[in-house]
């Protein structure tokens, strides 16, 4: 939509502001800098260590965020490629994207005449993204890449120079943009005010501005393509920490050449997929989806910082453009413990049980702070971004040590630290915020994960010798899981006449008509009697309740009745009851500041599905378990990425329900799901539940 409004309105700036032949670019320091919807197509980056510290996206048809030398860290904004005849008609390259080889991807896009078709790898030798441009048209036309970086995270302080290469840098940070073919022309202005897409509001390029900045910087450098005699060409993005040692990286790339780079990038992810088991999977569609969802998770965790795998590549809705509720943007490029500990869970499931430790390593060594509790997210640095404390992910790696069978002396003294900590929480296992990360109170999920965590670890610990300090967890954990129904179970809510589990009490006591605000959706105080979700299911997949427990069967009744719907790619369910992190009813981005006749709706999640098979696992219907893998797989976009969210049936108008919203995507969590549900049918029990927790409770030993 900007880049309508922009070549529209703005030609009466183009007609107006003079070109001036070596002189600095006007209009600083240009709009403000934001980020890109977080719905990506595509996502990449070379298996290559420490050489290649660079990820791409892809989105709306063309590229999205980089990010260098990190993946906390975007450094650039979009690339994009505009096709003119120069004097009727200035188009966007925004092509249908598609994952033609492992994380390689293709896009192409139809316009005036003509057909461009980009492909896209990064070097693995260097910290480099080449695009590579096939492009044909009836007729002779002239071709422009507009190149907006965002370097070290922010992209109102950028200085840009043109010339050969299109160079821009901060204070910690430079890129440079080069071409195969060179650049016939280019310039260097402001967002809005003169970069290249107000420059081409009269379809020609009329603007040689050598630099500029610091402001919100956009380069512009036209390609020596025209559709008919040339018709190919390379472009190579290159990073480095001065100007110079970008434009050197760029250009080695280039001299390379692309088939070259994409073949080893192609033989970096053979080789790790080909040193993982397979299961047997019913459909090819099936099969593409786990293998994109293996290697998605593998490119999600930094190459500076082993361990840390970050939720997802981008900034959804207003954490990408609202500096009220993000003074500096980031989420969802952060590690959580809780996201984290989903991730590993899949990697372990698929046979990378160095990745599934690198992880707990990260955890420990990293996310635990002074006091034994894990941070509620951080940068992949290890600084924290949120510091709210949610009890499940300090009992995270309690859980993944136990599937690891981690007994070593460090790791037992850091869960010590943690088990410390969440024994001595006030109210425990009350917590500050249960894994939706906005509301405190007594969750049966958030318990479920201290118990379970608290059993695994005296299991740890009796093996190592320290039975005393076993039996003492142990013993805490039975007198919790003694009290979850006093807690969690409402006998005399709304939703059904039998009892139920709540989302969360505030107070313990299910019921009360306490009341509660839910935060982000405007529709005010609620009685927690009224609000289910189905994470209950937490008290089945890690072992404390069986699963034909007559309470656990009548929630599932009641989730199924306020929170499942059926869409086309399957039965999908909502996070809980009048949930409003979401789009608004027109589509239009979330964000916690709008005013408040506004509301925004919460959507349905995949993940859902997949801890919905593994109870059906546990509770004898495989064939169940087994739809819910193709749910999960059908909601795959064109470029096998797979959503936080899809639409539901109060969709806008044309958007069909069960895709993918403009919520985060590719979201790691939902990747390590499907592969878990995988794995968790081919072997006929859910991989991930702790045996030690089930004989314990579920009496299933």
């Amino acid at each position: 939509m900007r880049t309508t409004v922009l070549l529209s309105v703005m030609a009466m700036v183009a007609t107006t502001t003079a070109a001036v032949p070596g002189g600095d670019a006007p209009g600083g320091p240009g709009e403000p800098a934001v980020y890109q919807p977080a719905d990506k197509q595509g996502f990449g980056t070379a298996n290559s260590g420490t050489a290649s510290p660079v990820w791409f996206t892809l989105g709306g048809g063309r590229m999205t965020e980089v990010f260098y030398p990190d993946l906390s860290t975007p450094a650039v904004r979009e690339l994009q490629l505009v096709v003119t005849d120069g004097k009727s008609f200035t188009e966007p390259v925004r092509g249908r994207t598609e994952q033609v080889g492992d994380l390689t991807f293709r896009q192409t896009a139809h316009g005036t005449g003509w057909t461009a078709v980009t492909t896209y790898v990064t070097d693995p030798r260097r910290a480099t993204v080449l695009v590579d441009l096939d492009f044909r048209s009836r007729e002779s036309l002239r071709v422009y890449a507009m190149y907006d970086p965002a370097l070290s995270r922010e992209g109102g302080d950028d200085t840009g120079s043109s010339g050969d290469a299109l160079v821009a840098s901060d204070g910690a940070a430079a890129s440079a943009l080069v071409a195969g073919r060179g650049f016939s022309a280019t310039s260097t202005g402001y967002l809005g005010t003169s970069d290249g897409w107000t420059d081409l509001a009269d379809h020609r390029m009329d603007w040689r501005y050598p630099k500029a900045g610091p402001g919100n910087v956009v380069q512009t450098g036209e390609l020596r393509v025209d559709g008919k005699r040339h018709r190919h060409d390379t472009l190579a993005l290159g990073f480095g920490p001065t100007r110079q040692s970008a434009v050197t990286t760029a250009r080695a790339s280039l001299s390379t050449g692309f088939a070259k780079v994409a073949a080893r990038y192609a033989k970096g992810w053979q080789d790790y997929v080909s040193g993982l088991r397979t299961p047997r999977l019913g459909s090819r569609h099936e099969r593409a989806v786990y293998r994109s969802s293996l290697l998605v998770l593998a490119a999600s965790e930094d190459k500076l910082h082993p361990g840390a795998y970050i939720a997802a590549p981008g900034f959804p809705w207003a954490f990408g453009f609202d500096r009220e509720i993000a003074p500096e943007f980031g989420s969802y490029a952060l590690v959580w413990p809780r996201d984290l500990y989903q991730i590993a869970t899949g990697l372990l499931a698929a046979g990378d049980t160095d990745g599934a430790n690198r992880s707990l390593d990260y955890m420990l060594n990293v996310q635990q702070q002074p006091d034994g509790h894990l941070a509620q997210n951080t940068r992949v640095t290890g600084e924290p971004y949120w510091t709210s404390v949610q009890l499940d992910e300090t009992a995270a790696p309690m859980l993944l040590a136990w599937l690891l069978d981690r007994t070593d002396e460090s790791t037992l003294d850091d869960l010590r630290r943690a088990a410390e900590f969440m024994v001595n929480y006030p109210d425990a296992p009350f917590t500050e915020q249960e894994r939706w990360e906005n509301q405190s109170g007594y969750s049966p999920a958030t318990i479920a994960s201290e118990i379970a965590g608290l059993v695994c670890l005296a299991d740890l610990l009796t093996r190592a010798g320290d039975t005393e300090t076993a039996e003492r967890y142990l013993a805490i954990a039975d007198e919790w899981a003694a009290k979850v129904e006093e807690w969690t179970v409402t006998e005399t809510g709304p939703l059904s006449p039998d009892p139920y589990y709540l989302r969360l009490t505030k107070d313990g006591n299910p019921n009360a008509g306490t009341t509660y605000n839910l935060g982000d959706n405007n529709v005010g105080e609620v009685d927690q009697r009224t609000v289910v979700d189905p994470s209950f299911l937490e008290l089945v997949r890690l072992g404390l309740r069986p699963a034909d427990d007559p309470v656990i069967r009548n929630t599932i009744a009641v989730v199924d009745k306020e929170l499942g719907e059926d869409t086309p790619a399957g039965r999908l369910w909502h996070r809980f009851t009048s949930d409003g992190y979401g789009e608004q009813a027109d589509g239009g981005p979330w964000n916690v500041n709008w005013p408040a006749p506004t509301r925004t709706y919460g959507r349905l999640w995949p993940i859902f599905a997949g801890e919905r098979g593994e109870y059906e696992l546990l509770a004898g219907d495989p064939a169940a378990a087994r739809t819910r893998l193709s749910t999960i797989a059908a909601t795959a976009n064109s470029g096998l990425m797979l959503p936080e969210q899809v639409w539901d049936n109060a969709a806008p108008p044309g958007i069909r329900p069960g895709t993918a919203t403009t919520s985060a995507t590719p979201l790691a969590w939902t990747h390590a799901q499907y592969i878990r549900l995988a794995w968790s049918l081919a072997e006929g029990h859910p991989v991930e539940r702790p045996s030690v927790v089930a004989c314990r409770y579920a009496k299933d030993c």
